[in-house]
């Protein structure tokens, strides 16, 4: 969620289904050993492109298909890199398989993801799930203090839920295991989460009720376990799976035009079976050296193809331009971007433009993102301008759990350095806040303070370019419904 191209969009729509699998109990023993299959990393074989074979115009085309199938992939691997392999990258969680909790909120000094959430503190956990399932541990929780778990695979898919709502909020050992599992139910599992790739992410939100809460946060997070399933059951664990010798990511603007990507791309669907539905999708993939098991290697390619592919990856931004009128437009919304993949039907850029425009975004039976890219003019917002945000008495964001609203400058779309230090107003807050005369609530959105008087009810803005995210945590039947609708935003007069 960092760089020019990350602008945001408007309020979400359809439910998207959650895969959990069912499961059946069984004795308690050790998991089978995943064993290769004719998809996994060491059963593939590297093949040279046969791009003699396709002419610059195809080579354009399967590129631009090939740049927006990936480009959540290859994002996705630059903050998993920062997070779980690059001890030097200040934005470091942890290793592979270890749950870290971030008794904090985010702020404007975390960049590595664009427009982060800072409401909840976040624990992190990276799982390499080649040699064995993780074990996910969830301690009793107040039942009033909201929390998820995100599940993340290699393609952005947010491929299933823990938490307050899709769980229910009950405590529990909950496994994930990987593509290539093959071992029983052990005893004890709640749920048995597949994942389609062999590395994903668990993204958990413990809600904050006010800045005193934070030491009851702790306490939650410190409830909170992840181990392999052989730790788990108390047993040796099964042989390691190979070392991956990672590399490196390109940043944001070099993923824009860097022909590397392709080559990241390649490495990370080492670890990406290929689904079903892709066949043929991966086919015309493979025409330019792009795919599992494929080498990408731009040096061997003629001064035309390697020309042709450049141009199909400014023509993949092109249809994301496109696009980025839609949801402006509010004919897309967030809503509709992110997942499950039976939910996203491989619309792949809508993938793309999910990763661009906020990536982990939830999906939106869990959060709903109403967004200001432009006031009720259709103008971009810009801090040299003062603007007001009004709710109609009775008309607050319904939800479950609780609503915000978080300012990001833009074009990093990171949160805004200020000098009352408040990155957004949320829910909790309203105690704190003036009710209008009528028992409505009025926010103001400028640089500068509105005032003593106004200044508990105001959301500092750069002096430049911004946007802001709406968010509703758990949102309510008329929210999902499209019954309650976000205000607008005015420019102050």
């Amino acid at each position: 969620m960092g760089s020019s191209t990350h602008w945001l969009w408007a309020q979400t729509a359809l439910a998207v289904p959650v895969l959990l699998f069912g499961l059946a109990a069984c004795q308690k023993k050790a998991p089978e050993t995943a064993q290769p299959s004719a998809t996994a990393p060491e059963a593939a074989t590297s093949a040279a492109p046969a791009t003699g074979a396709v002419t610059p115009e195809e080579a354009r085309t399967i590129a631009k298909e090939a740049y927006i199938y990936g480009f959540p992939m290859v994002d996705n691997y630059r903050i998993q890199h920062a997070y779980f392999v690059d001890t030097k990258n200040p934005e470091y969680k942890g290793p592979w398989n270890t749950l870290v909790n971030i008794p904090r909120v985010y702020t404007p000094k975390d960049t590595a993801i664009q427009t982060p959430n800072s409401d909840t503190p976040y624990s992190m956990v990276g799982m390499d799930l080649r040699a064995e399932p993780m074990v996910l541990t969830i301690p009793p929780i107040d039942k009033k203090r909201y929390y998820a778990v995100q599940m993340i695979d290699a393609y952005t898919f947010n491929f299933a839920y823990i938490g307050s709502r899709a769980t229910s909020g009950e405590p529990g050992n909950y496994m994930i295991a990987g593509p290539n599992w093959k071992g029983e139910t052990p005893k004890d599992i709640k749920q048995v989460i597949k994942a389609e790739t062999d590395f994903v992410i668990g993204a958990y939100r413990t809600q904050l009720f006010n800045p005193a809460d934070l030491d009851n946060v702790k306490k939650v997070q410190a409830g909170y376990k992840a181990q392999p399933l052989s730790a788990f059951l108390g047993q040796p664990a099964p042989p390691a799976a190979p070392v991956v010798e990672f590399i490196q990511p390109l940043t944001p603007e070099e993923q824009k035009t860097s022909l590397k990507f392709f080559d990241i791309m390649n490495f990370i669907m080492k670890y990406t079976p290929p689904n079903p539905t892709e066949t043929d999708v991966l086919a015309r993939f493979a025409k330019i050296g792009v795919g599992p098991g494929q080498t990408f290697n731009a040096d061997a390619l003629s001064p035309e193809i390697k020309a042709a592919i450049q141009e199909g990856m400014k023509d993949a931004w092109a249809d994301f331009a496109t696009l980025q009128k839609k949801i402006d437009a509010k004919e897309v919304t967030s809503g509709d971007l992110f997942g499950t993949r039976e939910y996203l039907k491989n619309n792949y850029l809508y993938r793309m433009a999910a990763a661009v425009l906020g990536i982990y975004g939830n999906s939106k039976q869990e959060a709903m993102y109403p967004v200001y890219p432009v006031d009720s003019t259709g103008q971009k917002l810009d801090g040299s301008k003062r603007y007001t945000l009004r709710f109609a008495p009775g008309q607050l964001p319904p939800v479950n759990a609780f609503w915000s609203l978080t300012m990001y400058e833009l074009p990093q779309s990171l949160l805004v350095d200020n000098p009352i230090n408040r990155y957004l107003i949320n829910s909790p807050m309203l105690p704190q806040l003036k009710k209008d005369a009528d028992g409505g609530l009025t926010l103001y959105i400028q640089n500068e303070s509105p005032g003593k008087d106004k200044e508990s009810n105001w959301l500092p803005a750069p002096k430049g370019p911004f946007v802001m995210f709406m968010r509703l945590y758990w949102p309510k039947e008329e929210a999902t419904s499209g019954k309650w609708t976000a205000p607008p935003l005015n420019v102050a007069s």
